[in-house]
């Protein structure tokens, strides 16, 4: 599975953006998606996820009630909608596609595929 990343950029804080998944396997109903971010310095660190199958989201602390993940199935594509940012979300977001189980679903080691990242950058 090829993964493709999209939608970065650069916005002011308390602004949003959506970034976008695009996968290249029509097998991709079949993948858990999961969001992750690497700030300078910093290991990847969970942001949210979609278990295949399952309709209710994973996120982390930090970004819930601010982003919101969905997927369509129909254009193989995740979706990653970012709100109310901050400085401290900038990061490089990565979307990765696996079979994680529960206790790996928010790890990096649940996902089997990754895109090449898209820089986020929120300026204060």
């Amino acid at each position: 599975v090829q993964l493709q990343a999209s939608g970065g950029g650069l916005v002011q804080s308390g602004g949003s953006l959506t970034l976008s998944c695009a996968a290249s396997e029509g097998t991709f109903s079949g993948y858990s998606m999961g969001w992750f971010r690497e700030a300078p310095g910093k290991e990847r660190e969970f942001v949210a996820a979609l278990k295949v199958g399952n309709s209710n989201p994973y996120y982390a602390d930090s970004v819930k009630g601010r982003f919101t993940i969905s997927r369509d199935n129909a254009k193989n594509t995740v979706y990653l909608q970012m709100s109310s940012l901050k400085p401290e979300d900038t990061a490089v977001y990565f979307c990765g596609a696996g079979r994680p189980i529960t206790s790996t679903i928010s790890r990096p080691l649940g996902y089997r595929y990754w895109g090449q990242g898209t820089q986020v950058t929120v300026s204060s």
